[in-house]
C-alpha cells in the first residue's frame, strides 16, 4: 500500500512538475525579444533559430503547448483524486480538489511563468527543442483543434484568418516605445521620431501634403522679370509655374536652374518656361512610405498630388515626408512653428489649415487624425456643421473656440485641453 502511494505521489508530482514546464516554455516563447533571437540567429545560435521558427506559427506552438499542459493537469486531476478516494473515500475528489488546487497555482503556473518573464531570451532557447518536438509531433491533433475551433467561431460570425499575428510587430514595438517613454528612458524626441518611422506606412500623401490653398505659384505669362521677382521673394527653391488656371500646372521653375541661366544670358534673355522642369504627378493616395522610396529611387524632391478625377490636390516633397520621421526641418527661412502659437496658459491659437500631426507634435498632444487631416477638418467632422466665430465646441479631451472663418473656411481657433474631461475620465 505504501509503495503504490509513494509511486502515485511521485506520478502526481512529475506531472505538476510537467505543467509547470509548459508554463514556462509558453510564457518564455511569447516574452522573448524578437529582435534579440534575429540577432542571435544571425550569430549562429541554434536555439534562437528554433525560437524564431517557432513564432512563425505562433497560433500551432501555442495550441501544442496548452494541449500538453491541459492534457497534464487533467491527468495529475484524475489520479490524485483516484488515490485520496481510496484513503479518504467519498470525501476524496474535495481533499484532492483542496490539495491539488494550490499545488498547481503556485508551482504549475505562477512560480514559472514569473521565472520564464525574468530570464525570458535564455528559458525560450533552453525549452525550444522539446516543444519544436512536441509541435511537430502534435500538429495534426493542433489542426483538427484549430479546424474545430474556427468552424464553432464561425458559427457566430466570427472569423479568423489564417496567418493572422495578433502582436504585430508595428504595434509591438510602437508599445515598447510609448512604455519607455512613459518611464522617461526614451525621450520626447526620440519618441516622436520612432513614432514617426513606425506611422509612416498608414499615411498617404494626401496626408502629409501641402494643400494647394497654401501652394506658392507663379503664373507662367507674367513678364520675365515679375516672374524673377516673386521667385527671389518666396522662402522655396522650387516653385510651380501654371497657365490660364492655377490648377494648370505646366512645369516646376528651380532657382538653380534660373542662376545658371541669368550667368550665361543675362536677364533678358530668359525663358522661365522652357528652363521649367516637367511637373510629376503622384495620386493621392499613394503611400507616405512608397513615395519616399519613389523619391529616392528617382531622385526627386517634388510631386503634386492629384486625385482620382486628376485634379490637383497639392504637392508632397521629399522634406514633408522625412519631417514626418525627425521632425520639423527649420532653415533661416522658415518661421519657428508655422501656424502655431503656443501661450503660456498651455492653450495654442491655431490657423484651420494645421495638420492634426503637426498640432500633437508641438503640443505633446494626442487628438486623433483618423477622421480628418487638418485641425478645421476634425472641428468640422466632429461638430457636422460649418461652425460661426465664437463657438465653442468640446471632444476628444480638448476644447476648440473658433476664432475666424473666411466663408466656408475655419481660418483661426484657439485649442486647449478640457480639464472637466481630464478629471471626469480620471
Amino acid at each position: 500500500m505504501m509503495t503504490s502511494l509513494l509511486i502515485a505521489g511521485g506520478m502526481i508530482l512529475s506531472l505538476i512538475f510537467l505543467n509547470a514546464f509548459f508554463s514556462l516554455a509558453e510564457t518564455a516563447l511569447t516574452a522573448a525579444s524578437r529582435a534579440r533571437m534575429l540577432a542571435l540567429e544571425r550569430e549562429g545560435d541554434r536555439g534562437a533559430a528554433r525560437v524564431n521558427a517557432l513564432n512563425q506559427d505562433r497560433e500551432r506552438m501555442i495550441g501544442a503547448v496548452l494541449l500538453g499542459a491541459n492534457v497534464v493537469t487533467i491527468c495529475a486531476s484524475a489520479l490524485a483524486a483516484t488515490v485520496f478516494a481510496g484513503l479518504y473515500g467519498q470525501a476524496g475528489p474535495i481533499i484532492a480538489t483542496l490539495v491539488l488546487t494550490p499545488l498547481l497555482l503556485i508551482f504549475g503556473e505562477v512560480l514559472p511563468k514569473t521565472y520564464a518573464i525574468a530570464a525570458a531570451d535564455r528559458m525560450a532557447r533552453f525549452v525550444s527543442l522539446p516543444i519544436a518536438l512536441m509541435v511537430r509531433f502534435l500538429a495534426p491533433l493542433v489542426m483538427s483543434v484549430q479546424f474545430v475551433v474556427r468552424r464553432t467561431l464561425a458559427l457566430f460570425g466570427v472569423r479568423v484568418e489564417p496567418g493572422v499575428d495578433v502582436l504585430a510587430a508595428r504595434a509591438e514595438i510602437r508599445g515598447a516605445v510609448e512604455l519607455h517613454a512613459e518611464e522617461g528612458s526614451v525621450q520626447r524626441e526620440a519618441r516622436d521620431r520612432l513614432r514617426g518611422t513606425l506611422d509612416l506606412g498608414d499615411l498617404k500623401v494626401a496626408d502629409v501634403m501641402v494643400h494647394r490653398r497654401n501652394m506658392k505659384m507663379i503664373d507662367a505669362d507674367l513678364p520675365v522679370r515679375e516672374i524673377l521677382a516673386q521667385a527671389a521673394a518666396s522662402a522655396h527653391t522650387r516653385l510651380p509655374l501654371w497657365r490660364e488656371e492655377p490648377e494648370n500646372v505646366i512645369g516646376v521653375l528651380h532657382a538653380r536652374d534660373v542662376l545658371r541661366a541669368m550667368a550665361s544670358t543675362g536677364i533678358d534673355g530668359l525663358d522661365p518656361v522652357g528652363m521649367a522642369r516637367q511637373p510629376w504627378f503622384v495620386p493621392e493616395a499613394t503611400s507616405a512610405e512608397g513615395q519616399l522610396a519613389e523619391f529616392l529611387r528617382r531622385r526627386e524632391h517634388f510631386a503634386f498630388v492629384v486625385d482620382e478625377y486628376g485634379a490637383l490636390r497639392g504637392l508632397v516633397t521629399l522634406e514633408d515626408i522625412i519631417e514626418e520621421i525627425v521632425g520639423d526641418i527649420k532653415d533661416e527661412h522658415d518661421i519657428a512653428v508655422q501656424g502655431v502659437r503656443p501661450q503660456p496658459d498651455e492653450s495654442a491659437f491655431v490657423d484651420g489649415w494645421v495638420p492634426i500631426r503637426d498640432l500633437n507634435r508641438v503640443m505633446d498632444w494626442s487628438l486623433p487624425d483618423e477622421e480628418a487631416v487638418t485641425v478645421a477638418g476634425l472641428v468640422i467632422h466632429e461638430s457636422q456643421s460649418i461652425p460661426e466665430p465664437g463657438q465653442l465646441f468640446s471632444f476628444h479631451g480638448y476644447r476648440f473656440q473658433i476664432l475666424r472663418r473666411t466663408r466656408n473656411q475655419i481660418t483661426a481657433m484657439r485649442v486647449q485641453r478640457d480639464a472637466a474631461q481630464e478629471v471626469l475620465g480620471g
